[in-house]
């Protein structure tokens, strides 16, 4: 009897031991937990505690964001709608770093972290939507073409079969005038700068995007004139990563109170030089 009172007691030592050991390791996890649960800062934290706001966008559209090679000073609506929102988040417009994207690099710069936000004339579409977010509509564009002041196209009718027509890379405006002009040659460069350089070395026919960035390039070389047909929609929007809710809000409100307030129309008539439609 002895014995197995003896072998009882060794057993309930061990089980205490274990007991007191899962305690003491469930209280360490538990501290681990709530050291865990510290809520991530918000995307507006992390850029309000780095001081700056990241912004991509274009380098080569004259009107929304071209830059001065002589100042390195690069300006455009685009340019002006970025000061803004820096201005809501810091008080300050010139806390702000822009970064140069291209319609191929803008999404994947932003994925990775480049880049905080993209404005840089970027057409919101359903297949976009899936890989990030938008804001509300800020600028609403229409796709035309670009052409010689002598030449006899005034609209897509007047495309030649086989005529050449170029465009960017990674642009909406390459999959529309496929489908629009399905007889045309469609040819691809990495920037509407070097396409509009293409254009004018005689390697296209056309140049094809939206009529607010071909006016920019009418205005660069009077040579060139906008056809006034525009085949479809273009509401460009400001891009941020998804699930940033609180920062596509505050983007928002920026936009909103512009057009409340009289400033967006302002900044419409400076680098567009008329009324936007209402």
């Amino acid at each position: 009897m002895s014995m197995w009172k003896k072998a009882t007691g060794i057993t309930l030592t061990a089980v205490m031991a274990l007991s007191l050991a899962a305690c003491a390791g469930g209280a360490k996890s538990g501290d681990g937990a709530k050291q865990g649960s510290q809520p991530a800062a918000s995307p507006v934290e992390q850029i309000k505690a780095r001081g700056k706001l990241m912004v991509g966008v274009k380098y080569d559209l004259n009107l929304f964001g071209l830059k001065d090679p002589a100042t390195g000073k690069v300006e455009g609506f685009d340019i002006d709608l970025s000061k803004a929102i820096a201005k809501k988040i810091f008080g300050d417009e010139n806390k702000i770093e822009l970064k140069e994207v291209t319609s191929k690099t803008r999404i994947p710069m932003l994925k990775n972290g480049e880049i905080d936000m993209i404005v840089a004339t970027m057409t919101i579409t359903e297949d976009r939507k899936k890989e990030i977010d938008f804001s509300d509509v800020y600028f609403m564009a229409g796709q035309s073409l670009l052409v010689k002041k002598d030449s006899k196209i005034n609209g897509l009718a007047d495309l030649p079969k086989g005529a050449k027509v170029v465009t960017a890379k990674g642009s909406t405006s390459a999959a529309n005038i496929r489908e629009k002009a399905p007889g045309a040659q469609v040819l691809e460069f990495e920037n509407y700068a070097e396409a509009f350089t293409a254009l004018k070395a005689g390697q296209g026919d056309a140049l094809t995007t939206d009529n607010a960035l071909l006016y920019g390039m009418a205005k660069q070389d009077p040579n060139y004139r906008v056809v006034s047909e525009t085949f479809t929609e273009e509401p460009y929007g400001i891009g941020m990563r998804k699930n940033e809710d609180e920062l596509v809000k505050l983007v928002n409100s920026v936009i909103q109170d512009m057009k409340a307030n009289g400033e967006y129309d302002k900044l419409y008539e400076k680098w567009i030089g008329e009324k936007p439609k209402k």
